[in-house]
């Protein structure tokens, strides 16, 4: 797998190096959005809307869909402005989501 190529279990999202469809589960959202925001930002720069769009572009032509699921994902960060944005911290990208819930709820201990 190369740099861009996607992992084996988000390549059916993928055509010919574009983006055809977004998972509507959450766990493979999130696995394809972190999957993005690794191979087209770099986390030691800054980017402005535009270049944001274009690289997104890049890959799918709904670049502001895209834009918006990763900075409510947390993967990219805007200013309060919206004039600049940053990929996450490396680690936060990588690491899978906590779970939450009952189900993630410790019993008390006996």
């Amino acid at each position: 797998m190369s740099a861009h190529e996607p992992p084996a279990d988000l390549a059916a999202f993928f055509s010919d190096g574009r983006l055809v469809s977004v998972p509507r589960r959450p766990a493979r959202r999130a696995a394809l959005l972190g999957h993005l925001v690794r191979t087209l930002f770099d986390p030691e720069r800054s980017y402005t809307e535009r270049e944001v769009n274009e690289t997104l572009l890049g890959v799918h032509s709904d670049s502001a869909m895209l834009r918006r699921y990763l900075v409510e994902a947390r993967l990219l960060i805007r200013t309060r402005d919206g004039s600049s944005y940053r990929r996450a911290v490396a680690d936060d990208c990588d690491a899978p989501a906590a779970p939450t819930g009952p189900a993630s709820a410790q019993p008390p201990a006996a």
